[in-house]
């Protein structure tokens, strides 16, 4: 089973601040086929974006841009975001580190 875990595993409100996965991606990861597996990583890592994170430049992916109806980051307990441009996606991990309201 493939796996983005770095053995620094804590939920930091919904995410993971190791690997991070949401909640539910984890929750789910053992029933996911090894492409779908292979599909999460690479997005979580950036090598499938669907845009550069406005705050560190660095390949992003957002579910909602990809033709999804909803995206990880909702899954997420709410952060401050008044810093960021309305409209503007984070990467996984710039959305992390920002306080949350």
């Amino acid at each position: 089973m493939k796996t983005p875990c770095v053995a620094k595993c804590k939920n930091n409100e919904g995410i993971c601040s190791g690997c991070h996965r949401t909640m539910s991606e984890l929750t789910a990861w053992r029933t996911m086929s090894n492409s779908e597996q292979e599909q999460k990583i690479h997005e979580i890592q950036g090598q499938h974006s669907t845009h550069t994170c406005s705050q560190c430049g660095q390949p992003a992916y957002c579910e909602i841009s990809a033709g999804k109806k909803t995206c990880w980051c909702f899954e997420l307990t709410k952060r401050d975001t008044s810093s960021i441009p309305s409209g503007t996606c984070l990467c996984r991990q710039c959305l992390e580190k920002l306080p949350l309201l």
